[in-house]
């Protein structure tokens, strides 16, 4: 109840914005181009085999892959940057520059690497999705407190009791903010991928209801990939804020 309170107004705004919606799509009575709230709804029900049973595990496989392969390899990379000065003037400039590429260029040469398998469209999740993971963590490493490191040092601690006892903890809270950021664009990423080559999958879906000017069929799976990347949003901030039972998380 007190949560329902809390975004009252939130859930107000989308309600008056999805009526102003449905009375535009009636009067400009053009579903396939502007396609009401309800004709989707029931475009969404009608094709909930296709699209539930087919499509969504399809997607959900590669965002679920990329995410994974982004937080093994940017954790990993950013603890590297932070234990080396070297590494960090290496690898930072060719992170940054790694975001100045337009991915819908990038998804291309990946089909073309790796043909219409999974892995083009994998590769295209990692890359938007690695960013946020890796610089957020790595700025989190390497906030933690000087006071309390010279602390640390002279009651005897070792690199590794400083690394696991001070550096972890300040960075979890960075860890998980690039998390949440990351899940969010890794739907993005999946559907990019599925829109220049697939053959299935949730982005493939509303490509393919487009070709047939089906406004409500392209839109349905839009709506399915907006429900999956908000409940990956919620699972991250349940998991942070039962890891992060320290600190304080509204």
């Amino acid at each position: 109840m007190k949560t329902a309170k809390k975004y009252l107004s939130s859930i107000l705004l989308v309600f008056v914005l999805l009526i102003i919606w449905e009375i535009g799509a009636r009067v400009v009575n053009m579903g396939f181009i502007l396609p009401s709230p309800t004709d989707i709804i029931v475009k969404l029900w009608e094709l909930k085999v296709v699209l539930f049973v087919e499509h969504l595990p399809a997607t959900l496989g590669i965002i679920l892959i990329g995410l994974l392969i982004s937080v093994c390899f940017g954790v990993a990379l950013a603890v590297w940057m932070s234990l080396s000065e070297t590494v960090e003037r290496t690898f930072y400039p060719l992170i940054i520059s790694s975001q100045t590429i337009p991915i819908i260029a990038l998804a291309p040469i990946f089909v073309l690497w790796f043909g219409y398998s999974i892995w083009s469209k994998v590769m295209v999740t990692v890359l938007i999705t690695f960013f946020p993971i890796t610089v957020n963590t790595y700025d989190g490493l390497k906030r933690a407190s000087k006071d309390y490191k010279d602390l640390l040092l002279t009651m005897g601690a070792n690199r590794k009791d400083i690394f696991f006892k001070l550096q972890v903890p300040a960075c979890s809270p960075y860890f998980f903010s690039g998390l949440k950021v990351a899940v969010t664009l890794s739907v993005i990423g999946a559907a990019i991928g599925e829109w220049i080559g697939s053959q299935a999958g949730l982005g493939y879906f509303s490509r393919r209801m487009m070709t047939q000017f089906d406004g409500a069929g392209v839109f349905a799976p839009i709506v399915l990939l907006s429900a999956v990347g908000i409940g990956l949003f919620l699972i991250v901030v349940i998991v942070e804020k039962n890891i992060l039972k320290w600190r304080k998380l509204d």
